[in-house]
């Protein structure tokens, strides 16, 4: 079960998991949090959420080397 959880976790972005072990907290406390500031300030996190996924996906392909795409 937990395989099955790390891999859903990871294929959704993985931000809140990666914010998790920076923090060194769960990341089901994280994801937590975001939800919790969504609906108090009205989805405005979402953005930041979206940030953050856009730039981890960026630092993938530099880190590994994949080829651009616009190759």
């Amino acid at each position: 079960m937990f395989r099955i959880k790390h891999e859903i976790e990871k294929s959704v972005f993985g931000v809140c998991s990666y914010l998790g072990n920076k923090m060194g907290i769960r990341s089901s406390r994280v994801r937590m949090y975001f939800i919790y500031i969504s609906f108090l300030t009205i989805g405005s996190p979402l953005i930041v959420y979206f940030f953050i996924a856009f730039w981890l996906n960026i630092k993938k392909y530099i880190r590994y080397g994949y080829k651009s795409i616009l190759e």
